[in-house]
């Protein structure tokens, strides 16, 4: 197998990682997933994937899945993400050192906003201080920290994101919180406290790094790039566009924030998510500057169809007969699959 088009995906399975594989499954690209059950991953993930049994939590696992590979892409997270800021950085450690022992492979890591203190860096770009506030916007910053240690030996590929929507992502705001999967529309939760959040729609951010992956002599060894995605500068537009696609207008609500205040010391879903309220309340843009001169324009896809691809992959549209039409439907009208990813 050709060393420089073979990528080991960790997290095929999920929402990220999943896309990310497509993307080079569609380029050529041979392809390995390591998956705890191969014969789940198998009838759940990607035909074209060479599933191998192992866990990401074990570095021996690790190294061997990726002998021979040229990328490794870290889309993965500790299962049901139990034990979430014990287990991420030696997570990172056993791929960086899967990394090195296949002879220098580059890591690919999605990255978050979370790093950045929002409130002070309305447009972040490669060179923004990273001052995350949460506790987990801190494990980010040391992961970001120990793939940067780890170059030239270890290049690594950071490309940041806004909140991901699209096909196969289950666990998002746009897909948990702003509507109900498998479920009729009846109305849309709006979590956004101003204008100036950034989305990223999956299939295009991960069609950018597989244009990236193509250009290897491009690549700094250590680069974090900027996704510019869909900035959403009303904080209505995402909204507005559901609508246009469904045909009707529909009830929104604000999510209600002043709840996970004040059920935050209590712990749980309202702590974390009281946490990460500053990203809803300031803007918050990237620069894609060093992106487009390495790719080209980012690849866009026009929102409406986004949204509606979207919708119908969670099971609350169905595409009917007539071309263009659409028609609320369930989860299983709709022949849908999603495998998720946290936005955290």
């Amino acid at each position: 197998m050709e060393a420089t088009r073979t990528a080991l995906v960790l997290g095929a399975t999920g929402g990220v990682g999943g896309s990310i594989a497509r993307a080079l499954v569609g380029r050529g690209w041979h392809v390995r997933g390591l998956a705890r059950d191969v014969t789940a991953a198998r009838r759940k993930g990607i035909a074209q994937i060479e599933w191998v049994a192992g866990d990401a939590l074990k570095r021996a696992d690790v190294i061997s899945a990726a002998h021979g590979a040229s990328v490794i892409v870290h889309g993965v997270n500790p299962p049901k993400y139990k034990n979430w800021d014990k287990l991420v950085l030696p997570m990172i450690d056993n791929t960086i050192a899967a990394a090195r022992a296949a002879g220098g492979a580059r890591v690919v890591l999605p990255g978050t906003i979370y790093n950045y203190d929002v409130a002070k860096t309305p447009v972040i770009s490669a060179d923004t201080p990273q001052q995350a506030k949460s506790r987990k916007g801190k494990i980010r910053v040391a992961l970001e920290q120990r793939l940067e240690q780890a170059a030239p030996d270890v290049p690594a590929l950071i490309v940041r994101a806004g909140d991901f929507f699209g096909p196969g992502v289950g666990s998002s705001w746009f897909a948990q919180g702003m509507v109900t999967p498998g479920k009729p529309l009846t109305r849309i939760i709006n979590p956004a406290r101003g204008g100036g959040h950034s989305w990223a729609y999956l299939p295009d951010l991960t069609e950018a790094i597989a244009r990236l992956l193509e250009a290897p002599d491009r690549l700094q060894p250590f680069e974090r790039l900027g996704f510019e995605g869909f900035y959403d500068e009303s904080g209505t537009a995402l909204i507005d566009a559901i609508g246009r696609v469904v045909g009707r207008k529909l009830p929104v609500y604000r999510f209600p924030w002043w709840l996970m205040t004040l059920m935050a010391p209590f712990g749980g879903f309202p702590r974390e998510v009281a946490e990460i309220a500053p990203v809803w309340r300031y803007p918050g843009r990237f620069d894609n500057g060093r992106l487009e001169k390495l790719i080209g324009s980012e690849p866009r896809t026009p929102l409406d169809d986004a949204i509606r691809d979207s919708l119908i992959d969670m099971g609350c549209l169905k595409a009917t007969s007539m071309p263009g039409s659409l028609m609320i439907g369930s989860r299983e009208e709709a022949g849908a699959s999603s495998s998720g990813h946290a936005t955290t």
